[in-house]
Formats: C-alpha cells, sequence, structure tokens
C-alpha cells in the first residue's frame, strides 16, 4: 500500500506544479496590458487579440509571438512617424521661435526709427524755416521714401541716392540765396555738378554718407539674416521621414507593444542611432548653420557699435540743418565760383526779386545728445534689441547635429542614461550594444537601425544649405560695410562697391572702424573747415548786399 501511495501522490504533485506552471505561461501571454495602453493611443480595440499570437505576419517587428495584428502593425507605424514628425517639430520651437519673434522686433524697431526720423525732421524743420521748408519738403521727403525702400529690398544705390538728395538741396538753396536771378533747368543742373568740387553744406555730406550706408546696410542684411534663418528654420523642422526610418522609428517605439512590453522604452544609446539616421540630412546643414550664426554676431556686434543705424537717424535732422548753415556760411564762395563755372544767370521778373531770404537760416539748433535716446514701440532700444538676440544665437549654434540627442534625452521617448539594462534595445529589454554613430549623411552607411542611402543627399535640405551660405557671404559683406547687391568688380574701383558709402582715404580696413560723432550745432561750437576757420562769417555781409542791390534798383525806378 505504501508504495502505491507514494506513486499517487507523485503523480498529483507533478499535475499540480504543471498546472501551476500553466498558469503562469497563461498569463505571461496575455496582451491585456497591450489592449490598454493601444485604446489609450486612440485606436479601437475590435479584433485586438487577448494573448499572444503567433507572429509570422509581422513585417517589421521580430516574427515571435506577439499581441499585434497586421493591422495593428500598420497603425503604431503611422502613429510612431506622426510622433517622430511632431518630436522634431517641437524640439525646434526654441530656434524658430527665436528668429520669428526677433524679425519682428528689428522690423518693427526699424521701421519706426524712420517714421521717428522723418517726423522729427519735419517738425523742426516747420518750425525752423517755415514755409522755406514746406515749399521744398519734397526733398527731404523723397529721401526717407528711398531710405525705406532700401530697407525694405528695394534696388537702391545708397551712395548714388545720397548724392542726389544733396545735389538737389543744393539747387533749391542755391535759388532761395539767389532770389534775384532766374535759373533754367540746364543752369541748375549745372549748378548740382559743383557739389562734390566746392563742398557747399561742409563735411556733413561726406561724413553722413558713410554712416548711413553702413548702417543701412546693416540694418538690412541682419534682418534679412533673421528672415533666411526663421524660414530655413521653419523648413528643415518639417521632415518628411523616409520609408527606412519608418521602420526603424516602428520597431523602437512599437515593436515593445507587439512583444507585450507597452512600459517599456526603448535604450538611449538605440535612440540615437535611430534618430542620427533619420536626421542625417538635417545634421549636415549644421556646418553652415553655425557659419551663419557667427556672420549674424558679427553683424550684430556692428549694430552695436559703429554700424548704429539709431545713433545715426536720431540727430539726422540735426546733420542736415548744420549743413544747411554750412552752405549759408559758404553762400558767396559758392555763387561766385558757380556764376565762374556756369555762367553769370539771367536777372528774375521784378516781383521775384522783391523776395528775400528771411533770417531764419540763421537759427541754430542745441546740440544732439545721445542719452535722449528714445525707445520705440519694439519696447527698447537698439542696444537691448542687439544684446537680445546675440545670446538667443549663440544658444542656437550646433542646433541640427545636436537634434538627435535633444530628442533623446526626452523621457517620454526614452529609458535614460541611468537604465541602460532595463530598456529596449530592438528585439528584447536587454542592453544596447551597437556603437553610436556619428553625425551627417556619410557616416550612416554602417548604422544598424536604419538603412540610409548616403549617396542620395536630400536636395531641400542642400537647397537650405545654399540658402544660408548665399545669407552669409551678405552678413560678411555688411560686417565690412559694403552692400552686396551694389558690389562693383570693374577693375578701376578695385572692388570696393558702390554703395558701399567708402573712399579710399575713410573707408577703414576690415577690422578697423571710425566713428563720427554727431556735429556740434550750437552757435558757439560749430564744425569748421580749418583751413576757413580764420575766414569771417560771410552771412551778414550777404544778406545787407542783397538788400542793398535791392534798394538801389527801387531807387533806380
Amino acid at each position: 500500500m505504501v508504495p502505491w501511495i507514494g506513486a499517487l501522490l507523485g503523480a498529483l504533485l507533478g499535475l499540480l506544479l504543471s498546472l501551476r506552471a500553466g498558469a503562469a505561461d497563461a498569463k505571461a501571454r496575455s496582451c491585456g496590458e497591450v489592449r490598454e495602453a493601444y485604446k489609450a493611443k486612440g485606436f479601437s480595440l475590435l479584433n485586438i487579440p487577448y494573448q499572444e499570437i503567433a507572429g509570422e505576419h509581422l513585417r517589421i517587428c521580430p516574427q515571435e509571438y506577439t499581441c499585434c495584428t497586421s493591422e495593428m502593425e500598420d497603425k503604431l507605424s503611422q502613429q510612431s512617424k506622426l510622433e517622430f514628425e511632431n518630436l522634431v517639430e517641437e524640439t525646434s520651437h526654441f530656434v524658430r521661435t527665436t528668429f520669428v519673434s526677433r524679425h519682428k522686433k528689428f522690423d518693427e524697431f526699424f521701421r519706426e526709427l524712420l517714421e521717428n526720423a522723418e517726423r522729427s525732421l519735419n517738425d523742426m524743420f516747420v518750425r525752423t524755416y517755415g514755409m522755406l521748408y514746406m515749399q521744398n519738403s519734397e526733398v527731404f521727403q523723397d529721401l526717407f521714401i528711398e531710405l525705406k525702400r532700401y530697407y525694405t529690398g528695394g534696388n537702391v544705390n545708397l551712395e548714388e541716392m545720397l548724392n542726389d538728395f544733396w545735389a538737389r538741396l543744393l539747387e533749391r538753396m542755391f535759388q532761395l540765396i539767389n532770389p534775384h536771378y532766374h535759373f533754367s533747368e540746364d543752369y541748375l543742373e549745372c549748378v548740382s555738378k559743383y557739389t562734390d568740387q566746392l563742398k557747399p553744406f561742409g563735411d556733413v555730406p561726406r561724413k553722413l554718407k558713410v554712416q548711413v550706408t553702413r548702417a543701412f546696410i546693416a540694418a538690412r542684411t541682419f534682418v534679412q539674416g533673421l528672415t533666411v534663418g526663421r524660414e530655413v528654420a521653419n523648413r528643415v523642422s518639417k521632415v518628411s521621414p523616409t520609408p527606412g526610418c519608418i521602420r526603424a522609428l516602428m520597431k523602437m517605439l512599437y515593436c515593445p507593444y507587439c512583444r507585450g512590453l507597452p512600459t517599456v522604452k526603448p535604450c538611449n544609446n538605440y535612440c540615437l542611432n535611430v534618430m542620427k539616421g533619420c536626421l542625417a540630412n538635417q545634421a549636415d546643414l549644421d556646418t553652415e548653420w553655425n557659419l551663419f550664426v557667427d556672420a549674424m554676431l558679427l553683424v550684430a556686434d556692428r549694430l552695436e557699435g559703429p554700424f548704429n543705424i539709431e545713433s545715426v537717424m536720431d540727430p539726422i535732422d540735426v546733420k542736415i540743418s548744420e549743413a544747411i548753415m554750412n552752405m549759408q556760411e559758404n553762400s558767396v564762395h559758392v555763387t561766385a565760383k558757380v556764376f565762374q563755372g556756369c555762367g553769370q544767370p539771367k536777372p528774375a521778373p521784378a516781383l521775384r526779386s522783391s523776395r528775400s531770404v528771411p533770417d531764419t537760416f540763421n537759427t541754430r539748433f542745441r546740440p544732439y545728445n545721445p542719452e535722449e535716446r528714445p525707445t520705440t514701440a519694439a519696447g527698447t532700444s537698439l542696444d537691448r534689441l542687439v544684446i537680445d538676440i546675440k545670446e538667443k544665437l549663440k544658444l542656437s549654434k550646433k542646433f541640427w547635429s545636436t537634434l538627435p540627442y535633444s530628442i533623446c534625452k526626452e523621457e517620454r521617448v526614452t529609458a535614460g542614461l541611468s537604465n541602460e539594462e532595463d530598456c529596449w534595445n530592438g528585439h528584447t529589454k536587454a542592453k544596447y550594444l551597437p556603437e553610436i554613430m556619428n553625425d551627417g549623411l556619410t557616416n550612416q552607411i554602417n548604422n544598424p537601425e536604419v538603412d540610409v542611402d548616403i549617396t542620395r543627399p536630400d536636395t531641400y535640405i542642400r537647397q537650405q544649405i545654399m540658402a544660408l551660405r548665399v545669407m552669409t557671404n551678405k552678413l560678411k559683406n555688411a560686417y565690412n560695410g559694403n552692400d552686396v547687391n551694389f558690389q562693383d568688380t570693374s577693375e578701376e574701383t578695385s572692388g570696393s562697391g558702390s554703395g558701399s558709402g567708402c573712399t579710399d582715404d575713410i573707408c577703414p580696413t576690415e577690422f578697423e572702424f571710425i566713428t563720427t560723432d554727431a556735429p556740434l550745432v550750437d552757435s558757439d561750437r560749430r564744425e569748421v573747415d580749418s583751413s576757413s576757420a580764420s575766414q569771417p562769417s560771410w552771412s551778414a555781409l550777404t544778406w545787407f548786399v542783397v538788400c542793398l542791390a535791392l534798394l538801389l534798383q527801387k531807387q533806380c525806378r
């Protein structure tokens, strides 16, 4: 009896152990967690298995026992593509918004700066010169129209435009200081040719030309750079993953679902190889992007210093008024030289000859004070705007090559560096062993996770690289005070470039720039040429002679 009972008890024990093992095995093959995770993604649970099934139908995930049907694998593959696109867009949000918001602020600032300068000049000249100014205001209006047109991308040669402004101003003023003569259009054209030779406005036109051209070149190019940076960042952040990338994304993000491990996240290094393969072309943008950012920073330095458009435009009304004062003081000398070169003009009719120039030309203005620089609707001065953008630009360097690292450090994406053993390695929950690939397209030839064709660079990314290269060249020219749109490549000019505002004696070298202080324009201290410093002012004598001639003319009649 005892042996028989012993055998029976052994059989019962074996059966019990077998049942327990079967129950444990059945529990391991349950797809309950996968169903819950799948439903949380917004998918229907219709036809979703409760227990693992044979996986021969799978095309991406390991063909072992699985919780995924073919339909599930397809849907999760599309989900992985969508999540990847969103990850790239979210991660690049900072660099995109940096260029969008700063472009808006700089553009607002520069436009309002021009509006304020024009308004200030108009108000000052109306108060000071009255009808004389209002009858000739279109000369000044046209100046600001052309400056605005240049800033907004118009085909304006700054140097020629400024030369035309001073020539037109000379023509108008020459008629005002010689009201007893009649001047034909041909005669006035002859007058304008003496602008450079006689320097009737003193040294103001030369200095203002240098200051305005290099400041506007820098300002316009900088804003164009912000536009290009914005467009490139927006375009490159909208990725279109290749079929090989989509397969790798599915395998990394959702094959754990199919293996019944929905809570297990990818290993960090595994994620890096997938992202480096999927973003290989974006990484190739990095070199040109860094050069572009460096060039932007250089021009920003110029905007803070010698090319500060705010310090040029705020006192432009005072500077032009100073030029008018110089013209008044040089009027006798200028008139004599013009009459000598262009001939004696005809006397004006009696009504016209009775006009005289009022004493408003003798009005002097207080010196311009940089401390009084106003802020604008953009909310801050140029210096503070530049400091802000420089900080943001520095943070954007190496953005595209570090994009995989930025994505893979997200807790929602990977298990993190601290869980190298307890993570999904593409096959099971274990450590990821392959080495991490280097950056760029050519380095993905041996990428173990993504099938990358290194012989076919993304043409869209290459277009963005070329756009950055062109913009970087413009920025380098602007840094040196040159407008690339008006470079004169003729041998005679040695490439100095029309519109650069530079001449051989005053154009600074590549890393050395001279700054010109705003002129003092009070009655005691005014800017005069050293050669004529000892000569007396002719202004009072001029008006005395004019009035005397008119009086004698009336008496003779």
